[in-house]
């Protein structure tokens, strides 16, 4: 799955008025205006039990949430599933590690970068559908409302 098939799935199936930000370097993939979020979204190839965010993305969509009113959303598809994340609730432990300075493979550089890792079982898995983006709980953004 790549962004733009992401972006649609949650289109389809849980925010009908969900826009692509028109700038290409916008640190939030998309918004929803009629529920209040600010999104940013992430394809990875392959599955972890716990997934990272860079502070800096943190920093930038949390922000702008704010600024706008909105919560922040940080939405990654991997083969097992479509994990979703309320950031403003989240405990994030924020570490410095050494990684790819580039999503270029060929540019074997790193770079120190502050990271935190958001863990499964604290997201709701949007792939089977039937749990509503802005009802998330206050504890953990498990919920049992129904989708669109």
């Amino acid at each position: 799955m790549n962004e733009l098939e992401l972006l649609q799935f949650l289109q389809t199936n849980y925010l009908r008025d969900l826009k692509k930000s028109e700038y290409a370097f916008d640190r939030a993939d998309c918004t929803s205006v009629e529920r209040g979020l600010i999104i940013e979204l992430k394809c990875r190839r392959t599955h972890y039990n716990e997934l990272l965010i860079e502070k800096h993305k943190f920093d930038a969509l949390a922000l702008k949430a704010l600024i706008l009113g909105y919560q922040p959303l940080y939405i990654n598809s991997t083969p097992h599933g479509i994990y979703a994340w309320n950031l403003f609730k989240q405990e994030i432990v924020w570490h410095t590690e050494p990684m790819p300075a580039t999503t270029d493979f060929s540019n074997a550089n790193t770079i120190d970068k502050v990271v935190g890792y958001l863990p499964i079982s604290k997201a709701i898995n949007l792939a089977g559908g039937g749990r509503l983006l802005s009802e998330m709980d206050n504890n953990d953004c498990r919920q049992t409302a129904q989708a669109n």
